[in-house]
């Protein structure tokens, strides 16, 4: 990207619904002329008892678990932090350099380097649950049991995909996802939307569209919003919202080449324009 101000957003109204890099994402936005609304829509949680990270260290000591998916740098992290509340760091390190471990995307890599781990399989973009069961399948999973850090959402296809491969699967949820504690931008958001008075939202998560529905939902607006959204150009950051958005009846109008922030608004700021003349023709 050019490192002077862009334009190509110059007079559109693009809702945000980023909450962790919601600053980030504005500035992006502000960088390429548009005015970004930002409502956060997630808020993340804890497990409030870490039970499952805990079973899932006792499994893996005790030789129990062959191959650990690491879906997500933020859960990699949370699992080890709950973890730690009642093993050695160090126990848990030793304790994964016996196993195979599969990370999907670079945030996990990341985190799992830090640690002094090797990875033995980095699932390659778009990090989606296809790609991890192509690569897995590979190196044959029958017989094997093989422990998942879910993300908040778990997805069906991979778990299914992993059981139909003969492996015996562990779930270990480490994190959740609420709504925001401060709702008040996510419904004036909703109302935005479904006034038709948006012109480009904004995806980076499924859980923002589950959330997005389910604030219109609980206000009266989910058929007005999902109406609104049919003028309203609509960016995925990749093949999992793109997927989420399908689950609602929904079309990504713009999906970047590669899933991440920067590149999804430069892909904007170059259709979004004529994809927003496009659709009001469309529906008026």
């Amino acid at each position: 990207m050019e490192s002077h101000p862009q334009t190509g957003l110059k007079g559109l109204k693009i809702v945000s619904f980023e909450t962790r890099r919601a600053r980030e994402m504005a500035s992006l936005i502000e960088r390429h002329g548009g005015a970004a609304i930002q409502a956060p829509s997630m808020r993340e949680l804890p497990l409030e008892q870490n039970a499952a990270a805990l079973d899932f260290m006792r499994a893996l000591k005790g030789g129990k678990i062959d191959l650990v998916i690491f879906l997500t740098g933020v859960g990699t992290r949370t699992l080890v932090d709950a973890v730690s509340t009642g093993y050695a760091r160090e126990d848990l390190i030793q304790a994964l350099k016996s196993v195979k471990l599969v990370a999907r995307g670079p945030k996990p890599i990341a985190v799992l380097k830090e640690m002094g781990l090797r990875v033995d399989v980095a699932i390659p973009e778009p990090n989606t649950w296809r790609e991890i069961l192509a690569a897995l399948e590979k190196m044959g999973l029958s017989g094997r049991r093989v422990a998942v850090q879910e993300y908040g959402i778990t997805r069906p296809e991979l778990i299914e995909g992993l059981r139909a491969l003969g492996a015996e699967v562990v779930l270990v949820p480490v994190y959740r996802w609420a709504m925001p504690e401060d709702t008040a931008p996510l419904k004036s958001a909703v109302r935005l939307i479904a006034g038709g008075n948006a012109d480009v939202a904004l995806f980076t998560n499924a859980t923002q569209i589950e959330h997005l529905f389910r604030m219109a939902a609980d206000e009266g607006l989910e058929e007005k919003v999902r109406s609104g959204l049919s003028r309203t150009v609509v960016a995925s950051i990749g093949p999992v919202c793109t997927e989420a958005l399908a689950h609602y009846g929904l079309k990504s109008d713009i999906e970047p080449e590669h899933p991440k922030m920067g590149h999804l608004i430069a892909a904007v700021a170059a259709g979004a324009r004529a994809s927003l003349e496009a659709k009001r023709k469309t529906n008026p």
